[in-house]
């Protein structure tokens, strides 16, 4: 089974056409079982997506429509017209940059049965962008979470209340999966990284019998700039899984190595 993370950046990324393309003939040549996207953006005034493409799967409780330009509706089209379909679902937790419906994508080839819209941050204000919510969707029997959380020292929105609520709900089902970007460095003690391995998940990097160095950060990116160690190398995009299975597996991926870069993240790639 393969799995994959990207925070995607979408919509706002420079040659953003040309870097979907490259990311959606990845996903058809490899064929990730599910993968997760964070930064899943539409432009909020943009008008009503005339023709949903097929295996969407509404979130409950999402009261956005898709819009003309959201990034997962045309990755999911386009790999439908690659021959290569998948079910998804959508879910935005907030307005970014001041004009994107912002939010997160799970994609999966085996049929959604279930998906969970959970509120992770104190503050439920779309307008707020301290606002977050994680996306969970099922998929044979095994639940799969994007994520997309705040920072360690964020005095109003602390990163460990989120994770507690997130791992509270998914930690509840027989057997989950956390992609995304967690906004915590694996290589900074005592925080967040260090909170999360106290509560018993299980780092698939950590796992990998074969393993690259896991950084998907290698610039100041937004978030990330008033850090005293901004322009630091990091590895904050990780796949947390709740049981200890073995992972054949992990690279970075556009990376400008074997793939070019799509985004300001790069993506993780485990086979399990």
């Amino acid at each position: 089974m393969k799995l994959l993370t990207l925070n995607t950046h979408s919509l706002i990324e420079p040659a953003y056409e040309a870097k979907r393309d490259a990311f959606v003939e990845f996903i058809r040549k490899e064929q990730p079982d599910v993968f997760a996207l964070q930064e899943v953006n539409q432009t909020a005034a943009a008008p009503l997506l005339a023709d949903v493409p097929a295996g969407y799967y509404p979130c409950p409780g999402n009261m956005v429509l898709l819009k003309a330009d959201n990034h997962a509706a045309a990755v999911a089209r386009m790999l439908e017209e690659a021959g290569c379909a998948y079910h998804w679902s959508w879910l935005p937790a907030k307005i970014g940059y001041d004009r994107y419906d912002e939010g997160m994508a799970v994609f999966s080839r085996a049929p959604i049965t279930a998906a969970e819209n959970l509120l992770l941050s104190q503050i439920n204000d779309y307008n707020n962008w301290k606002t977050r919510r994680a996306l969970g969707i099922c998929a044979g029997d095994v639940w799969y979470y994007a994520v997309h959380l705040g920072w360690w020292k964020d005095e109003e929105e602390p990163f460990a209340d989120q994770w507690n609520i997130l791992a509270a709900a998914a930690g509840a089902k027989p057997l989950a999966f956390l992609l995304g970007d967690f906004n915590s460095e694996a290589d900074v003690r005592g925080e967040g990284y260090d909170l999360i391995l106290r509560s018993g998940w299980q780092d698939t990097y950590r796992l990998a019998r074969q393993r690259d160095d896991g950084y998907t950060v290698v610039q100041a990116i937004d978030g990330w700039r008033d850090a005293p160690d901004a322009a630091a190398q990091k590895r904050i995009d990780q796949i947390w899984c709740s049981e200890a299975l073995p992972v054949r597996s992990s690279r970075v991926v556009f990376n400008g190595k074997q793939e070019p870069w799509v985004s300001d993240h790069a993506g993780i790639l485990i086979e399990i």
